[in-house]
């Protein structure tokens, strides 16, 4: 993962009496490992001092950065819009898929993997201006609230990552989404949920278009996925769009994995962290059978190859931004 972690450690414990930069983290070794990473990256006197430049950190967004369940947020908007459309226009339910997310099964549409979610979400999205697609999602963040919890959707953004986010940047990293969600959906929020600024998130894309309608030039969602920003696409579309190895990757499913991966296997100081949903009662316990955030390579793997597993249970003191 990284060399001198002793030296980082005893670093580390020196400095104990600074204000902790992670104060809803508990009080492990998972961290005290990233408290060391930190220190002995930015550390001039460390071997494994990194130049302001190269500190790169990454992180998916979905289940990472906030929550993914039942299913993925920007599926329930598409959910949502897909009934609105329906009632405008009923013909608009021409498949089975279509027909099953309006009426409500998830069970039907979840079965269909990712090929029903990229249908719903062609047929949901297509043909919309960027900037009232990114509207509307605003005021569906404003409006609607999640089924378990209660809270706005942009609530749900995981306190202790808000932190290592925050953390990270103050120590000179620039920090990125890379994440399989739509890049015109999380650039609606990314910047007040995260400090994370539009031009530093990277999703799945549709075909885009530009036109003049009315006299006006716009940019429109076209139909088809252009490119999809998940699995080994992600270390692709962060070489293609940053251009730099990121030192430091964060996750929680396989479809991360490829991205840790890369990330860790650069020369130098690495740091590769997985988000372990353990914390049944404060958020939702899922991993290796779970239709959405499955976890399994990253679990039996990751561990081998230096990675650290954040145990929800055990290392959050807090799970939600807002919460009460």
């Amino acid at each position: 993962m990284f060399r001198s972690l002793t030296s980082a450690l005893a670093l580390f414990a020196a400095t104990t009496a600074l204000a902790d930069p992670l104060p809803s983290w508990s009080a492990t070794d998972t961290k005290s490992q990233i408290l060391a990473f930190v220190e002995t990256v930015t550390n001039p006197a460390s071997d494994d001092y990194v130049t302001p430049s190269d500190r790169i950190a990454v992180f998916d967004n979905d289940g990472t950065l906030w929550g993914e369940q039942p299913v993925y947020f920007q599926f329930i908007f598409a959910i949502d819009r897909l009934k609105t459309m329906s009632e405008a226009d009923p013909s608009i339910l021409s498949t089975d898929v279509l027909k099953a997310a309006a009426a409500g099964d998830m069970e039907t549409v979840l079965a269909g993997g990712h090929d029903a979610l990229f249908e719903i979400l062609d047929a949901t999205h297509s043909g919309m201006n960027v900037d009232v697609f990114q509207q509307e999602v605003a005021e569906w963040l404003d409006a609607k609230q999640h089924p378990d919890t209660g809270l706005h959707y942009d609530q749900m953004t995981y306190q202790p990552m808000v932190e290592l986010l925050r953390y990270l940047r103050d120590e000179g990293f620039k920090t990125y989404i890379v994440s399989g969600g739509g890049i015109h959906f999380m650039r609606v929020f990314a910047e007040e949920a995260y400090g994370i600024p539009p031009e530093q998130v990277l999703g799945t894309y549709t075909n885009t278009e530009y036109a003049i309608v009315d006299g006006e030039p716009v940019i429109s969602k076209a139909p088809g996925i252009a490119f999809v920003d998940d699995k080994e696409g992600k270390p692709i579309n962060i070489e293609r769009t940053i251009g730099r190895r990121p030192i430091f990757a964060g996750g929680n499913s396989d479809g991360d994995f490829a991205m840790l991966e890369w990330t860790t296997a650069g020369k130098g100081a690495r740091f590769g962290l997985l988000v372990h949903h353990t914390d049944g009662d404060r958020e939702y316990a899922n991993d290796r059978e779970s239709p959405i955030g499955r976890l399994v390579d990253g679990l039996d793997k990751g561990p081998g190859m230096g990675w650290t597993i954040v145990d929800m249970k055990q290392d959050w003191q807090r799970i939600y931004t807002d919460q009460n």
